[in-house]
C-alpha cells in the first residue's frame, strides 16, 4: 500500500498561519470577542515554541496559546486581559517556571476528534522539554450560570463539581486530563455569562521537573542578536536630471551603510520626490503625486536589489503609491516599503496623512499596522505624523517590535520637533528603540517640497543601559550626512524586565486596553501597476 500524507497533525503557528487563525476565531467566539491578526501575530513572535495550530487536511482547525511566566504570576489573581497582554501574549519571563495556557479553541465541525486533547498533550510536552514545574491556566465553568441558584458562589458550585454532584463538561474534562483545580478567579472574563465571569485556575505538575530548572527559558534573547547596527540617512533633496541619477544617490548611502556592517538603513519620508524635480515644468499638485506614482514599480524593484547586492536591510523612506479600493477606483497612499536582506519586500501604509498631504496631494489615509520580522527581531515602521499618535506604537510594541523606524519629512523646526518630541516619547513609553530620517534641502519646482528642516535621531529608552540623554546618536541640522549606532537588544530585554521603570510590564489592564478593528487594510492592499 503506497504511503499517504496524515491528515490531522499538531504543529507550530506560523506567521503565515494568521490569518487562518483568525477566520476560526470568528468561527467559535464570533466577530466580537475573536483575536485579532494583529494579536496573534504577537503571540507567535513573542513566543513562537508555545503557539500551535490543528491541521486536518491543510485546513486549521484548532489553535493553542501558551507562555511562560513567573509561579507568582501564574497563581496570584489575575484577569485574562493581565496575564495575557491583552491578548498579545508575553515574552517568556527569564525567571519563568511556568507554561501558562491562555487560548485553546477547536473547530465546532471537527470536534470528536479529540482535537482538544491533542492539544493538550503538545502543552504538556512544550513544558517537559523547557523543564518547567508545571502548566497553569485558568478554564471555563460553563455550567455554573444554570445552577446558580443551587451554588451561590462558584466556589461551592466547584467543590460540587469535584465531588460529582454536578458535571460540567469544561471542568470534567480538564480534570480528566490530569489538571487539578487551585481555586476561582472572580472577573477572570467578565462577559463569559454562562461561567458568571469566573474561572477555575488549573494546574498540571510536572512529573519530570528538575528540582533546579537549569534550563534556558527561549526569550528572545536566544532569537535575536545581542546588539543590531543602524544607520540613518539624512537625505538631501537636489535637483536632477534623470531617474539614473537620484539611483546613484540612493545607492551611495546604502554603500557606506553597507561598508559599516549595518543591519539597517533608513531613508526618509517622500525622498523620492526629488524625482519630481526632473519634470521641465512645475506640476500642479494633483499631478504631480500622480506622475510620482509612476515610479512605484521601479522603486520597488531597484531597492530589492539594492537590499540583496548589499546584504542590509532597507527601511525605503516612504513613496506615494496607487492602491485599488474596489470598483475600478483607486486613490494614493502613502506607503513605507521595508526591503529586507532575504529579498521578501513588506508595505507600511501611513494611517495619519497630514492636513497638508490632504490638501495638496489628496493622499488618502492607508489601513494596517504589522510588525515585520526580521532577521535581527521584530520591527515595526511608522511614517512622520503617525509617531505622534501614541497607540500606534503601542500597537507594533505589543505585537513584539523592539525597534521603531520612522522616516519623516518636515518643512520647519518646530514641525520637526513635533516627530522628535513624539518619537523620544515613544522610546520611553514602549521601552524600545526609535529610529527617524529626514529630507533636507529644497526642490523649489515641486509644490509643497520647496524647503525641509531635520535633524535625524537614533534614540533610545531613558535608563542606565543607554545613552544618558536618551540619544545614541543624532545628526548635524540640515546637513546631508549618516549616523550610525549600536543598539543593544540585551540591554533592551533587561530593562524591560529589570529596568528603574518597567512601563510594559505595569499597565493597568483592569483599567484601559485600546481595540483595533479589523479592516480591508489589514491584509493590505495591491498597488497598481504605473500606468
Amino acid at each position: 500500500m503506497d504511503q499517504t500524507k496524515a491528515k490531522l497533525i499538531i504543529r507550530p503557528a506560523t506567521v503565515s498561519d494568521v490569518a487562518a487563525i483568525a477566520r476560526l476565531s470568528v468561527k467559535v467566539y464570533g466577530k466580537a470577542d475573536a483575536f485579532t491578526r494583529a494579536e496573534l501575530r504577537g503571540q507567535i513572535i513573542n513566543f513562537p515554541e508555545g503557539q500551535f495550530v490543528a491541521e486536518y487536511e491543510g485546513k486549521v482547525v484548532g489553535h493553542c496559546a501558551t507562555m511562560i511566566v513567573t509561579a507568582d504570576l501564574a497563581f496570584k489573581p489575575h484577569t485574562w486581559e493581565e496575564i495575557s497582554n491583552g491578548g498579545y501574549g508575553r515574552i517568556p519571563d527569564p525567571e519563568g517556571d511556568v507554561l501558562y495556557g491562555f487560548e485553546v479553541c477547536v473547530d465546532p465541525d471537527y470536534r470528536r476528534l479529540r482535537i482538544g486533547q491533542r492539544l493538550y498533550r503538545k502543552r504538556r510536552e512544550v513544558c517537559q522539554y523547557f523543564e518547567l514545574k508545571g502548566i497553569a491556566f485558568a478554564g471555563r465553568m460553563p455550567g455554573y450560570a444554570r445552577r446558580r441558584r443551587q451554588y451561590p458562589t462558584a466556589a461551592e458550585y466547584l467543590q460540587a463539581v469535584k465531588d460529582k454532584k454536578v458535571r460540567d463538561q469544561v471542568i470534567n474534562f480538564q480534570m480528566n486530563e490530569g489538571y487539578e483545580p487551585r481555586g476561582i478567579l472572580p472577573d477572570y472574563i467578565p462577559a463569559d455569562r454562562d461561567s458568571g465571569g469566573n474561572a477555575v485556575l488549573m494546574y498540571w505538575a510536572n512529573p519530570l521537573a528538575p528540582r533546579d530548572t537549569g534550563k534556558a527559558v527561549p526569550g528572545l534573547k536566544e532569537r535575536v542578536p545581542s546588539s543590531v547596527r543602524v544607520a540613518t540617512v539624512q537625505f538631501q533633496m537636489r535637483k536632477i536630471e534623470t531617474i539614473d541619477q537620484f539611483e546613484a544617490q540612493v545607492e551611495y548611502w546604502i554603500d557606506v551603510a553597507a561598508d559599516y556592517e549595518s543591519d539597517f538603513v533608513v531613508f526618509p519620508e517622500l525622498f523620492t520626490l526629488e524625482l519630481l524635480s526632473i519634470e521641465e515644468s512645475k506640476l500642479e499638485p494633483a499631478a504631480a503625486i500622480e506622475k510620482i506614482a509612476d515610479y512605484t514599480e521601479r522603486f520597488t524593484e531597484f531597492m530589492q536589489r539594492m537590499a540583496v547586492s548589499y546584504n542590509i536591510n532597507i527601511i525605503g523612506g516612504s513613496h506615494p503609491t496607487r492602491v485599488k479600493t474596489g470598483k475600478g477606483k483607486s486613490e494614493i497612499r502613502n506607503i513605507a516599503y521595508t526591503f529586507l536582506r532575504d529579498g521578501s519586500v513588506h508595505e507600511t501604509q501611513k494611517l495619519h496623512p497630514t492636513p497638508s498631504e490632504r490638501k495638496w496631494w489628496n493622499v488618502r489615509g492607508g489601513y494596517g499596522a504589522n510588525v515585520i520580522p526580521t532577521d535581527c527581531g521584530p520591527i515595526g515602521v511608522m511614517i512622520c505624523y503617525d509617531s505622534e499618535f501614541p497607540e500606534l506604537a503601542r500597537h507594533l510594541v505589543n505585537q513584539g517590535a523592539l525597534m521603531l523606524f520612522v522616516p519623516f519629512c518636515t518643512d520647519e523646526r518646530r514641525g520637526y520637533l513635533r516627530v522628535r518630541y513624539c518619537c523620544q516619547a515613544r522610546a520611553v513609553e514602549n521601552q524600545c528603540y526609535v529610529v527617524t530620517s529626514g529630507v533636507v534641502g529644497n526642490l523649489p519646482n515641486v509644490e509643497n517640497m520647496d524647503v525641509h528642516y531635520a535633524e535625524s535621531a537614533i534614540l533610545t529608552p531613558s535608563d542606565f543601559p543607554f545613552a544618558r540623554d536618551g540619544v545614541a546618536a543624532d545628526t548635524a541640522p540640515n546637513t546631508e550626512t549618516i549616523a550610525i549606532a549600536d543598539l543593544s537588544l540585551d540591554a533592551l530585554l533587561t530593562a524591560r524586565q529589570s529596568g528603574a521603570v518597567q512601563n510594559l510590564k505595569d499597565r493597568r489592564f483592569d483599567l484601559y486596553r485600546i481595540e483595533w478593528t479589523q479592516q480591508q487594510g489589514d491584509a493590505g492592499l495591491i498597488p497598481l501597476p504605473s500606468q
